[in-house]
């Protein structure tokens, strides 16, 4: 798809945009010294629903940023269907997370950097709905470089 701007600025792939603000979100993940991950699903070019991982705050193994952005959207919609919208979220999401995409029916998942360890293609790429469409490495840079950063600075804590 070809993009086009009528300013001086470049045109931004939406893409690309909307994986900024599933970035700012990790950041405020970040900010409450959990791991920074961040999600945002979008419905008609419109972000319908926010996430940020929130394990540690709520004492909750569940509340990962795709759920969190999930509940938030659902709320927005008003029902557990998320037909026609995407999810940005800044890392592959787990087994957990997918399984619950698939629930929603979302119709795109896009992804950051890929998790090697607990990414839900580590498992099977049959986790997601059938008619899911799912897009990785946008912005991976940037989501990989926040995870490692998070990291080390964990490690040389101890």
């Amino acid at each position: 798809m070809k993009y086009i701007s009528f300013t001086d600025e470049p045109a931004i792939n939406p893409d690309h945009f909307f994986m900024k603000e599933a970035l700012k979100e990790a950041q405020k993940a970040l900010a409450l010294d959990e791991v920074p991950i961040g999600a945002v699903i979008v419905h008609g070019g419109r972000i319908i629903g926010r996430g940020h991982n929130l394990t540690e705050q709520l004492n909750d193994v569940t509340a990962h940023a795709e759920m969190q952005a999930f509940t938030a959207a659902a709320n927005y919609t008003g029902g557990k269907y998320l037909k026609d919208c995407t999810l940005y979220v800044t890392i592959e999401p787990c087994v957990m997370c997918a399984g619950a995409s698939y629930w929603t029916q979302i119709s795109r998942i896009v992804y950051g950097a890929r998790d090697e360890k607990r990414g839900f293609s580590q498992v099977s790429d049959r986790i997601i709905h059938p008619k899911t469409e799912v897009l990785s490495d946008v912005r991976s840079e940037e989501a990989a470089s926040l995870m490692k950063d998070f990291f080390i600075s964990k490690r040389n804590k101890l």
